[in-house]
């Protein structure tokens, strides 16, 4: 399966993210996969994280920032309750993300919003008035001028 640029991108960001961490905190994360980020990441994106910058003021791509959070998990938090609290506000922020798209994409509104558009079409339809549009005299008197010559 090929690998998305955007993911490629991630990659290079975690590889960077990973040079700026301490020797201590990367020996954490197996080596195996220090290595698949680094020969997996897009070799010709380089983002510029900058350490003196808050991490939510980089910029960084949502997949890398997906990835650090699991890192982190994973790897660096050592307290039980930690880990608890953080899968507790991941799932939560999963359960919103899915409410969010449930209801941006649930079926059954996608049909009433095209039922109710349809239903101000009509309504737009009726209140519009047909306007009769009577030829004017000269016209009349040209057709006959016309037919009378058998002119077409």
């Amino acid at each position: 399966m090929e690998m998305s640029h955007s993911q490629r991108q991630a990659y290079s960001e975690i590889d960077e993210f990973l040079d700026l961490i301490t020797e201590e905190e990367r020996n954490q994360i197996p080596l195996k996969l220090r290595e698949f980020f680094k020969n997996e990441k897009d070799k010709d994106y380089h983002k510029g994280i900058n350490s003196d910058i808050p991490m939510k003021d980089q910029n960084l791509k949502s997949e890398t920032l997906a990835l650090i959070a699991l890192l982190n998990l994973q790897y660096w938090c050592k307290d039980e309750d930690e880990k608890e609290r953080l899968k507790k506000i991941y799932a939560d922020n999963e359960k919103k993300y899915q409410d969010e798209m449930r209801e941006k994409y649930n079926p059954d509104n996608i049909f009433k919003n095209k039922n109710n558009e349809s239903d101000k079409n009509n309504n737009d339809e009726k209140n519009q008035q047909l306007i009769e549009y009577k030829e004017s005299i000269f016209k009349k008197i040209f057709a006959k001028f016309l037919k009378f010559f058998h002119i077409k």
